[in-house]
């Protein structure tokens, strides 16, 4: 799909962006349905197509509503093959999605409304049919799906007996299902992060999620102490330390920088700069949660790539 371009008073701050990208390099943000960034991503048209627009300017997008899937036992919901359908062509074949598995694959347990009640087993967790069924409901993206991610929730000792037990569940998870689609993982144990979890990942062609915030450890220390893995694949999400805390500051209005991790991001640049040195494919993923506003954090971290890349 092809949209006027803007009159040139009128284009929106990323425009032309998606030009200036090294080889192996995907950057957008996480979901793009966000008002506040007319004049960033967008026009000030009443009635646009979001995504339509974004792809004018970026070249990727993290999906992660379809993560929310699992309601009860019996109620795992998966993606509208309609919704797939239109996602598709509102971007051309270049466009890339990064795509958050169901949280009905992810979870060992189900929730629990209070911290006193119990554990509930998932019947679905690691189930290589649901991710089956999954996959063919993407399907009408075609070559756009870059890669698929599995994000696992911090796992105490109540839900995994350690690393090598969850090494081993996802080991026979991986035998089991179809792996057309490029494939990473997002551990939030930072007590998982050791040789044998990269080293596992590496050797079973898994790419690893490195996520900024939350209680992990700085991506680039990550890197620097595993990032040697022979992984043809890496992603970086950049997503903050404190979902409330931005929100209060930024009143939900996500049009401006409010934490400036300039800093942060140098460090990025450089992991992102020896990443593609290696010839690894990058996708960084950025979250209005991580500085105020995902679009100037790109637009901040672009600016930093051309020395670094050179």
């Amino acid at each position: 799909m092809s949209l006027p371009l803007f009159p040139e008073k009128e284009k929106p701050l990323l425009a032309g962006i998606r030009r200036q990208l090294p080889a192996g390099l995907h950057i957008g943000t996480c979901s793009w349905k966000y008002d506040d960034w007319r004049g960033l991503l967008y026009s000030q048209e009443k009635h646009l197509n979001h995504l339509a627009e974004y792809s004018q300017h970026l070249e990727s997008v993290e999906i992660d509503q379809w993560f929310w899937s699992l309601f009860s036992p019996d109620k795992v919901v998966l993606p509208k093959p309609h919704v797939v359908a239109a996602y598709a062509e509102a971007v051309d074949e270049n466009f890339r999605f990064s795509v958050k598995a169901p949280n009905s694959i992810t979870l060992t347990h189900l929730y629990r409304k209070t911290k006193g009640d119990s554990l509930v087993a998932n019947p679905h967790f690691f189930s290589p049919d649901l991710y089956d069924s999954f996959l063919s409901t993407l399907r009408p993206l075609g070559s756009r799906l870059g890669i698929v991610m599995l994000q696992f929730e911090y796992l105490n000792r109540q839900k995994m007996a350690g690393l090598d037990a969850f090494l081993q569940q996802f080991d026979r998870f991986l035998e089991a299902i179809p792996r057309d689609v490029p494939l990473a993982i997002e551990c939030r144990n930072p007590n998982y992060m050791k040789p044998e979890f990269f080293g596992f990942l590496a050797t079973r062609n898994i790419a690893p999620v490195y996520c900024q915030g939350y209680y992990m450890p700085p991506v680039t220390d990550l890197h620097a102490t595993y990032g040697a893995a022979a992984h043809q694949r890496a992603v970086i999400r950049l997503m903050g330390p404190d979902r409330e805390k931005m929100e209060a500051a930024a009143g939900m209005k996500w049009d401006r920088i409010i934490d400036d991790r300039t800093e942060e991001l140098r460090g990025v640049v450089e992991m992102i700069r020896e990443l593609l040195a290696r010839h690894v494919e990058v996708y960084t993923n950025v979250n209005n949660h991580y500085e105020g506003s995902a679009p100037l954090t790109i637009s901040r971290l672009l600016e930093m790539l051309p020395e670094a890349t050179r």
